[in-house]
């Protein structure tokens, strides 16, 4: 059969997986958006539902002050003797933690801190020990890929931290996860930046702390260098075997250019499939080492794509930081927003979105708007310097549709009308290129025209994140009521 990548549209970067209780489980990166770490469950690989998500607290997620692309970053997911782990870093507080649950679709712990630096941790069990490693700095001083010995319950350090490997010579070793196969350990790591030169590679030894001898044909899975491929930046990746035919894949990140020729990605990173072939005792990966849009795997399977999100798909809705709740009324038919004097240009606005995932799209909401001063509406949502925001604005009793776009320093309106009314429909369509921008006022249909998708592409905006489709509303008093949301892809 054949499936098709991305396997997770949209902003879902850096995948791990596992699988348990005759399902796989899988996580990705959330930044600094709430609720954080995305929980995905599959039959197949292929095809995906989200689930929920593993931080819903924020006692488990303080996220005041963080920074866009700041947050949480890396998840790692683990099952152990009937215990789900998933350990990650708070860029925010520096700290590397791990939460745990018996019930997979239920609560997590509270954090349980590691005293080890670095980022991208990754927990590993073998005849009761937990190991834990991460691309730090060991104790006597060295970098590379970290690894020490924990009491799991606690969290306390059992070993010193120790460099095992220091990767293939690619800059920004990290993403490191080990895996017992047929007598060897593999260390899996990712070098050269998630960015165009991302790339995976790996190690083996027969021994937990090394040496580690790495794979002559590093890297074994990579598109950098690749002129003419649409599917760029592939690499931080988790090994998985497929329980019903023994195969093994390779779940990692990778991004899809807005053109073959165009270098600007705006969906953010996003979640790939690569088939995996052991010989001898080391492994290949993909099409001649690459990524490719189809790969052909056995196994009897449909790949489904859900195609229309609304207000009642909650597990897809985020929001920015830690948000203050008492400013939001969530239900299937209808959000209700109210305002505060934090724009979209500050760290925590009343702002609730979901994951734009493909390049030709619809999103629509009518919305209704009272209060003073007061402004509401849909935004196409890269971080605070690089938006674009279709909205009402009231100002001394009049009601104005704007299109306001906000490129870094540049910032001004595109266009506006005076409405008769507080309401209207507000609806964005886009393409690989562009997002256009159109308002309904009773029967009339004014076009707003379009902005350029690469001006909130990551090329532009820099950071890790991708466009977020949002909800908001400005202003001291303002109370905003969206309806009839739709997002629907071709």
């Amino acid at each position: 059969m054949i499936y098709r990548n991305p396997i997770i549209k949209g902003f879902y970067p850096d995948p791990s997986v596992c699988y348990a209780e005759g399902k796989y489980y899988l996580v990705t990166s959330s930044f600094q958006y709430f609720q954080g770490v995305p929980l995905f469950e599959s039959d197949d690989l292929v095809n995906w539902k989200q689930t929920g998500h593993v931080l819903t607290r924020k006692s488990q997620l303080p996220l005041d002050y963080a920074l866009s692309s700041g947050g949480i970053f890396a998840p790692t997911i683990r099952y152990n003797n009937g215990i789900f782990y998933m350990v990650t870093t708070n860029t925010t507080t520096a700290k590397n933690f791990y939460v745990t649950t018996k019930d997979i679709h239920g609560e997590w712990s509270e954090p349980i801190f590691v005293e080890q630096d670095g980022i991208d941790p990754s927990l590993y069990f073998e005849d009761g020990h937990a190991y834990f490693m991460s691309n730090g700095t060991d104790d006597e001083g060295n970098s590379g890929i970290t690894q020490c010995e924990i009491d799991i319950s606690t969290g306390k350090k059992l070993s010193p931290s120790k460099t095992i490997w220091k990767g293939s010579g690619g800059r920004y070793l990290e993403s490191p996860h080990l895996y017992k196969i047929d007598g060897y350990y593999y260390i899996m790591a990712a070098e050269g930046g998630t960015e165009y030169g991302h790339m995976i590679t790996y190690a083996r030894s027969q021994n937990i702390w090394g040496e580690y001898q790495g794979y002559s044909g590093n890297p074994v899975l990579t598109n950098r260098n690749l002129g003419g491929y649409q599917i760029q930046g592939v690499g931080h990746g988790d090994l998985i075997q497929k329980q019903s035919t023994g195969e093994w894949f390779i779940v990692h990140l990778g991004f899809r250019q807005i053109n073959r020729w165009q270098p600007f990605h705006h969906l953010g990173r996003e979640t790939f499939l690569t088939p995996v072939k052991f010989e001898n005792g080391w492994f290949t990966a993909g099409h001649n080492g690459t990524t490719v849009e189809e790969f052909e795997i056995q196994g009897d399977f449909v790949q489904t794509e859900k195609k229309n999100y609304s207000f009642a798909d909650k597990n897809e809705w985020i929001y920015l930081r830690n948000p203050d709740f008492s400013n939001y009324e969530i239900s299937d038919e209808k959000f209700v927003l109210y305002g505060t004097e934090n724009s979209l240009d500050t760290q925590t606005p009343t702002f609730t979105g979901i994951r734009h995932r493909d390049f030709e799209s619809t999103v629509s909401c009518e919305v209704s708007l009272t209060g003073e001063n007061s402004e509401a509406g849909i935004t196409v949502y890269m971080d605070e310097n690089h938006h674009y925001d279709l909205a009402i604005k009231e100002n001394d009793g009049k009601y104005t549709a704007v299109l306001k776009l906000n490129i870094g320093d540049a910032k001004y309106i595109r266009n506006s009308i005076e409405l008769n009314q507080n309401s209207t429909v507000l609806e964005i369509t886009s393409n690989n290129f562009v997002y256009s921008f159109k308002v309904k006022d009773g029967e009339n249909i004014y076009d707003f025209g379009s902005a350029q998708t690469r001006y909130v592409s990551t090329e532009v905006a820099c950071g890790f994140t991708g466009v977020i489709y949002g909800l908001y509303a400005v202003g001291k008093g303002c109370k905003a009521e969206f309806t009839g949301f739709a997002n629907n892809y071709i």
